[in-house]
């Protein structure tokens, strides 16, 4: 079997890295929060927001509540942005990949407690996982259960900083328990899985840029990131495979959040922001909604239904249990997995 690069987990550089790098778009002079500028909206994202942003943005300032609104906007690593607004970072709003980030942010009283409250339970945006090939799928790969063959490169972030890559880790794990398979059973396919893993990226974008790249035979991503890079050019194929896992990235403002800030937020969760949301390749909260996504396999039917769709709180308990379980730092599952892969 070819050599793969060895992988290092990513911890406290990662960190430190993201806050450089969220420094420059940001008010290092503020405490996790803005300063009540009523003008003014701070987003502090997961990394595949960035581009997705970019409409609803422009589509509210058109708005009389986004009347010369503006905004600075930070974007990485879903975990790592949460520990950056923990350090200082300045954010009105943010907009994570899940739960436990928020978590983070509820537990230091950055955001208030009741933030799943609402209609949506706090969710702003979802998708699924998609599996992502070369162009014409050479490897000829249609399963999760070929991801763990001999021979194929798998590129997936790290769950140390990613969201992403918890969601997709989930999802593999999860296919053998929906095919009716046990927990030892789930296991021993992740070890196949992850000895299958060629690179570890820092978030969801990096990852799709190192696939762009060359790096590895096969993808693991949101569906709504592969559509947004094909969208953009790049030359590549997805499939939802038989057996997913739904992807739900929370939103909410801070506790000093702007005016702006909350009418953004309501702006977001509006069929208009929803649509804007469902262009970018997000599977729209509104089932109601239907359009055309460019970059999507079926553009007039982007969204196919999975024969199996897992979910976080019915398949594995939801986050709380969900990320001790599996990530704990010390005794997750998936933690001590990659560890005895000897790449972390």
């Amino acid at each position: 079997m070819p050599r793969t690069t060895p992988v290092r987990w990513l911890g406290a550089a990662v960190l430190a890295t993201s806050l450089l790098a969220t420094s420059a778009c940001s008010d290092p002079a503020s405490s996790g929060s803005s300063s009540g500028d009523k003008g003014s909206v701070s987003i502090v994202g997961f990394s595949i927001l960035k581009n997705a942003n970019k409409s609803l943005i422009a589509d509210f300032q058109k708005t009389d509540a986004g009347k010369g609104v503006t905004f600075k906007e930070s974007y990485g690593a879903s975990g790592d942005q949460a520990r950056a607004v923990i350090a200082g970072l300045r954010a009105d709003e943010v907009h994570l990949s899940l739960e436990p980030d928020m978590t983070k942010l509820t537990d230091e009283k950055l955001v208030a407690g009741d933030w799943k409250s609402g209609d949506t339970k706090g969710i702003a945006t979802q998708s699924v996982v998609a599996i992502v090939t070369r162009k014409g799928n050479p490897k000829n790969i249609k399963t999760w259960d070929d991801l763990a063959k001999p021979g194929i490169k798998v590129v997936t972030p790290n769950p140390g900083s990613s969201g992403s890559a918890k969601w997709n880790i989930l999802a593999a794990y999860g296919h053998v328990l929906a095919n009716g398979g046990s927990e030892a059973d789930a296991s021993a396919y992740l070890k196949k899985f992850l000895a299958n893993v060629a690179a570890f990226p820092g978030s969801g974008k990096d990852a799709t840029t190192a696939f762009e790249g060359g790096t590895g035979d096969v993808l693991l991503s949101y569906e709504n990131e592969a559509i947004q890079a094909r969208a953009a050019g790049a030359d590549f194929d997805y499939f939802i495979p038989d057996q997913t896992l739904l992807i739900q990235n929370p939103a909410a403002v801070t506790e000093k959040a702007s005016t702006a800030a909350k009418a953004f937020l309501d702006f977001q969760l509006s069929k208009d922001g929803q649509t804007d949301y469902a262009k970018q390749g997000f599977r729209p909260l509104d089932e109601s909604i239907k359009v055309d996504v460019k970059g999507a396999n079926e553009p007039s039917d982007a969204f196919p239904t999975p024969k199996t769709l897992l979910r976080i709180d019915k398949d594995f308990g939801g986050w709380s249990d969900a990320n001790k379980k599996y990530f704990d730092e010390k005794d997750g599952i998936v933690t001590k997995l990659i560890a005895d892969s000897g790449k972390s």
